[in-house]
């Protein structure tokens, strides 16, 4: 996968089996619990490529979330405030050899940032 590729989608709902069935119906999405990520069943569309995750629904996470890949969420995220953005979520491990943050534009849009392994 290319980096600046949109990599993950979060999408929040107000209960998570609901929401699951509701994608999963309309869009043929698969999904599963993945070990270690208890409550956060991931979603894969059709061609194997898409996916994503469902959050519950809160006052921090109302619209979807896209994750976009990159080389360094360090260096992401120092460009990021260069130019009059913010860090809403801080680097965080996700395994060994992947991370997630989450920057806020000038406009106020948050943005996933995805750095790893990518399968």
């Amino acid at each position: 996968m290319a980096h600046g590729d949109i990599t993950h989608i979060d999408i929040p709902v107000s209960d998570l089996k609901t929401g699951g069935e509701f994608y999963a119906g309309l869009f043929g999405w698969q999904i599963a619990e993945v070990p270690g990520y208890e409550g956060y069943p991931m979603w894969q569309a059709p061609n194997e490529i898409s996916g994503g995750g469902f959050v519950l629904r809160d006052e921090t996470s109302t619209q979807p979330l896209s994750y976009v890949e990159v080389d360094s969420i360090d260096d992401a995220i120092a460009k990021a405030e260069a130019s009059g953005g913010s860090v809403a979520e801080p680097k965080q491990n996700i395994s060994e050899t992947s991370w997630w943050a989450v920057i806020v534009d000038p406009d106020g849009n948050r943005i996933g940032l995805y750095e790893g392994v990518t399968e």
